[in-house]
């Protein structure tokens, strides 16, 4: 069993010393959320939870950029791994986006994963230049893209959205870069099915994810994909609080669990958070 710390009520000038101490209470990976930008008014909903609420919470928090951050931590670490839970996507130009996560991958030694995902805000791809119609097609293209140009080889890629001749890119990570899709929508599901290396749950209770992750391998059996042993499962239990508990998520085929330690308390303080990682450490991780 594999936990990841959850990052998005932390302050980030801790992430480093999170880090340290997540590797050594035996965390395997750190996620950290991703927010470009706040728009004053939206015409969005947030998906997942209330979009009043989750606005005040992107309102008051600082995000650092994902690269960024990750950066940080695996420079002061040799061990766990990283990812964004996830990146928008299509809001980015793919190139650039494959630049960033290969030079990553590469100066990590590997420690790095893509949590892709589209946004839920009309204004993150407006704000952009980018249109919000047809933006799955352009995320299966950006994925396409950063798959294509990390290879190493000469890449070239033509459609609607993205036009480019023969290019190659370098350093590459020797091995692909896991790409966790995100999101609970049909068609996210299915494009995790279709073209991930892993599937990303948002906070749930056990048994809404135990529904979530049937219907994920439905669609991975549909596709052709369900025999794949290293494909990943990440849930967020928000109900879990015992090892038997996180044994019963275990048992629904999670690979990854993800947890914020001290709860969803932005106000504790730094010492508390560090105190709750190494806790958990101790009282669950150590014991499965």
């Amino acid at each position: 069993m594999r936990f990841t710390l959850m990052l998005g009520s932390a302050h980030y000038q801790d992430f480093q010393a999170m880090a340290l101490a997540a590797e050594e209470s035996g965390w395997t990976a750190l996620s950290m959320p991703d927010s470009l930008f706040f728009p004053q008014k939206t015409v969005s909903d947030y998906p997942y939870a209330d979009t009043a609420a989750i606005r005040q919470y992107i309102e008051a928090t600082p995000f650092i950029e994902p690269f960024i951050s990750m950066a940080m931590m695996a420079a002061v670490t040799k061990k766990v791994r990283f990812y964004p839970g996830v990146l928008k996507v299509p809001v980015r130009q793919p190139l650039v986006l494959a630049k960033l996560l290969s030079s990553l991958a590469v100066a990590s030694g590997e420690r790095v994963a893509l949590g892709a995902g589209l946004s839920p805000w009309r204004e993150d791809f407006v704000y952009n230049g980018v249109a919000y119609e047809k933006r799955g097609q352009r995320m299966d293209e950006c994925l396409e893209i950063i798959r294509g140009v990390m290879t190493g080889q000469y890449f070239e890629f033509h459609s609607e959205y993205y036009d480019f001749g023969p290019l190659k890119m370098l350093p590459v990570p020797k091995k692909p870069v896991p790409i966790l899709i995100g999101g609970h929508t049909k068609p996210a599901m299915a494009r995790a099915a279709r073209l991930g290396d892993g599937w990303l749950a948002a906070n749930t209770d056990t048994p809404t994810l135990a529904r979530l992750v049937t219907e994920l391998n439905e669609q991975r059996r549909a596709y052709g994909t369900r025999g794949r042993k290293d494909f990943e499962i990440h849930g967020l239990p928000v109900d879990a609080r015992s090892v038997g508990d996180f044994r019963r998520v275990v048992d629904l085929g999670v690979t990854d669990i993800g947890v914020i330690p001290w709860g969803m308390e932005a106000a504790a303080s730094s010492a508390q958070q560090l105190d709750a990682i190494r806790r958990f450490g101790d009282e669950i991780i150590a014991k499965m």
